[in-house]
């Protein structure tokens, strides 16, 4: 068995990867780091996993991580990009769950994350870890930038319409709905129960820091810049995200030429779901899926697409497992198929 280290392993994140992780038919979790809970054993903070998961909660030391075949970091915003140049220096490939190195252009994090980024030179050798997008150069890497859940929400539907020229690469309006703990595991007010029960908002408008990464993805995807009008809303349920986009279409496009479109791109991959079906949340809960469908409405040729993830599993941890499993040469969807 491989050994794998969590770094952060008592966030959602990082509880999520270590469920994962002792399931996993060629790996295990071996070294485990939180800054709050040092001293304590995993199952201490997650009672849950008393007798699968005992393991102590280390401070960050790299000749513990150096023992280790594998690194996750699933660290804060804006604390990630101080320490993975240091995971980097054990030697062992590294994949990150934070935003820190999605971003090409350096002079982006300022204006959306609010800080400067202290180690752009890191940000040219990171792959963008969407693997049905990036799947050859995510096995070569040693630094992988995990993608953020909308982005993968919105990316995923959106990629082969693009890259195909089945929809127009203007006026892209997509409308997200994320569950609570998208927001993470620090006590907030804005997330309280009382506060987010009975009620359903939307944040962030105009100014979520997802935004230039899914405008980076789609960009690549189109072959060309381009901007959208991202709206996410925050909906009184543990985990989930549903996006639903709307697209301008070419006049006299079928509806077989979009699903044809989204078979040729989508037909052999494991965790992408084709859909006639709308898609559900509580579908794809617990599962490294995304459910896809779409609906072609020809009175406004407007095409109405519609993804559904869990933010926790294939919008953040079993991503990263997927990831982690190319990078190791594994079978990719080693760890992801249990409970399905």
């Amino acid at each position: 068995m491989l050994k794998v280290a969590v770094v952060g392993a008592t966030g959602y994140t990082g509880r999520e990867l270590v469920e994962i992780l002792i399931r996993h038919q060629y790996v295990r979790p071996h070294y485990l780091t939180s800054e709050s809970y040092a001293g304590q054993k995993f199952s201490d903070v997650y009672p849950r996993f008393r007798g699968l998961c005992d393991l102590p909660l280390e401070k960050p030391d790299n000749d513990r991580l150096a023992e280790c075949d594998f690194i996750f970091a699933a660290l804060p915003h804006g604390t990630s990009m101080k320490m993975v140049p240091g995971l980097l220096n054990t030697g062992r490939p590294v994949v990150d769950l934070s935003g820190d190195f999605r971003l090409q252009d350096p002079g982006l994090y300022p204006v959306w994350y609010g800080y400067e980024h202290c180690h752009p030179e890191y940000l040219k050798q990171a792959v963008y870890g969407l693997p049905e997008s990036n799947r050859e150069k995510i096995k070569d890497a040693r630094l992988v930038a995990n993608p953020g859940c909308y982005p993968t929400a919105v990316q995923l539907p959106l990629a082969p319409l693009l890259a195909a020229g089945v929809a127009e690469a203007e006026d892209i309006i997509i409308d997200a709905k994320s569950g609570v703990s998208g927001a993470g595991r620090a006590a907030r007010q804005p997330y309280h129960f009382p506060e987010c029960t009975e009620n359903f908002k939307a944040y962030k408008i105009t100014g979520h820091q997802h935004i230039p990464e899914i405008e980076q993805g789609l960009a690549a995807a189109a072959g060309r810049q381009l901007k959208v009008v991202f709206t996410p809303h925050l909906v009184p349920m543990v985990r989930g995200i549903l996006a639903t986009i709307y697209l301008k279409i070419k006049a006299r496009i079928a509806e077989e030429k979009i699903w044809d479109t989204f078979r040729e791109y989508y037909d052999s991959e494991p965790f992408i779901r084709l859909l006639e079906d709308l898609p559900e949340t509580k579908h794809v809960s617990g599962t490294n899926y995304c459910d896809i469908a779409f609906r072609l409405d020809k009175r406004s040729c407007r095409l109405i697409v519609v993804s559904a993830i869990d933010n926790l599993v294939k919008g953040a941890a079993g991503q990263a497992v997927q990831n982690m499993n190319l990078m190791l040469g594994l079978p990719e969807t080693a760890g992801l198929l249990q409970g399905v």
